[in-house]
């Protein structure tokens, strides 16, 4: 029995390691408390946060700031309830959090960037740190201060090293996402010039759209965010010299203009945009599109096609990125958001890929090619059995013998990967859903929809 017993909780010890392997390490918090005499400062006031897991070894002077998501409040009755959680206030972040993905230190999760210094970024101003009033408004105690603690957390970093940094990363989920868009040419003005700096931006590629009732209800509510926080003077210049600064909080309108290299990494049926740009619930009174923004797999062969027509519009609004091989894409068909923060997307032998469905179409051409060139020269039966094996053991094949799919099958680790090392640029944009098998597609629970 004693023995059955410590077995049991062997298993459950390896089990439990093997987790925090896969899934990450905790790191600590880390508060800017030298910011809040500066107003740099949350929604309630408290200091900025954000967690450290220190470089190592060649990694040591190479930095990867990584900035939160959270969405952004547009009006102060909403900014009032974000202040009293997480995203508008330090006092009530988690004071460890698990670091995966782009952020895990495991070379075998993430191979170009483990031992790097990486940095999550706590998002606390509801703007994507761009806000700036100076005036609180005493019966709220709001602060729209995100520009100023933008400012603070990378010259806190600065002063902690990242002064001295060869390589540096920018990069960011969701609205996050959108901050490593809209503060990238800032960052790479804030880091030493001879440091090589590149942006990468997850799921922050957020569209100018028409919801299904043909109001512009995203175009509104940005409009309302950048007015609610006094963004307009934080926004790209060149973008608003020219548009109004709603306009200019949706990067198809400042992407064009980014100097520093950039990579995008998107679904081209992004959960959140599908959810809260094409279908909100003030769009949907009824509740049609209910069922199909929890799980694409309830949608129906109406509500697909006009996901469809969503993509399009995507695609078209990515021309405002241009063509030069210092910016990056990969654009997958799968429905999800936020694809390089968590292991199982960023890096896995059952990641994303791009190319599989395609190359595999090809792979199958070619080997129906080689069974008429060799048709005299074989037994059928043999050759039915090797271009069966080949054919249908692509996935066997990767793990056995990967130098074969490097230049075919990418995951978004490797392409970011190759891409900031300049070993091969990587502009790729998947097949229209449901084509790629290899998606990891969000299904949601009821309590988990919020809407805007």
């Amino acid at each position: 029995m004693a023995s059955a017993r410590l077995i049991q909780s062997l298993n459950l010890l390896l089990c439990a390691l093997l987790l925090l392997k896969t899934e990450g390490v905790n790191v600590g918090i880390t508060y800017v408390q030298d910011a809040v005499a500066k107003g740099a400062v949350c929604l309630d006031g408290s200091p900025p946060a954000y967690h450290w897991d220190k470089g190592f070894g060649a990694g040591i002077n190479n930095w990867l700031v990584h900035i939160e998501g959270g969405g952004w409040c547009n009006n102060v009755t909403v900014c009032l309830a974000r202040k009293s959680t997480r995203l508008g206030s330090s006092k009530l972040m988690a004071k460890d959090i698990a670091f995966s993905g782009l952020l895990s230190q495991f070379q075998k999760f993430n191979p170009d960037f483990y031992n790097w210094n990486r940095i999550k970024v706590r998002y606390c101003d509801g703007a994507s740190f761009t806000g700036d009033v100076e005036a609180v408004n005493p019966a709220t105690n709001l602060h729209f201060r995100g520009a100023r603690v933008w400012l603070a957390v990378i010259e806190d970093l600065l002063s902690k090293g990242m002064r001295n940094a060869e390589n540096a990363v920018l990069s960011g989920c969701s609205a996050g996402g959108l901050t490593s868009i809209l503060h990238c040419d800032s960052f790479r003005a804030l880091v030493p010039i001879g440091t090589k700096v590149k942006c990468l931006a997850d799921a922050g590629y957020f569209i100018n759209a028409r919801d299904v009732s043909g109001a512009q209800h995203i175009e509104a509510f940005y409009s309302e965010v950048v007015a609610t926080h006094n963004s307009a003077k934080n926004l790209p210049l060149s973008c608003t010299s020219k548009l109004r600064p709603g306009l200019c909080f949706f990067p198809q309108y400042v992407a064009q203009q980014i100097q520093t290299p950039i990579f995008l990494v998107n679904a081209a049926y992004d959960s959140w945009q599908i959810k809260n740009i094409l279908a909100p619930g003030v769009a949907d009174p009824h509740g049609h599109w209910h069922s199909c923004k929890l799980d694409i797999n309830n949608c129906s062969p109406s509500q697909i096609q006009t996901m469809q027509d969503f993509r399009l519009q995507f695609l078209s609004a990515l021309n405002g990125l241009g063509t030069s091989s210092s910016r990056g894409l990969f654009i997958d068909s799968c429905y999800a958001h936020c694809q390089t923060e968590t292991q199982e997307t960023w890096l896995r032998t059952d990641s994303p890929v791009l190319g599989r469905t395609v190359r595999c179409t090809f792979l199958f051409i070619t080997c129906s090619s080689f069974f008429f060139f060799f048709w005299s020269l074989f037994m059928i039966t043999f050759f039915l059995i090797f271009l069966f094996c080949f054919c249908f053991s692509l996935v066997a094949l990767q793990k056995l013998i990967p130098f074969l799919f490097e230049n075919i099958l990418q995951t978004i680790a490797k392409a970011v990967g190759d891409w900031f090392y300049d070993r091969s640029p990587f502009q790729k944009i998947d097949c229209p859903y449901p084509c790629n098998p290899t998606c990891h597609n969000r299904v949601f629970e009821p309590k988990e929809h919020p809407e805007l």
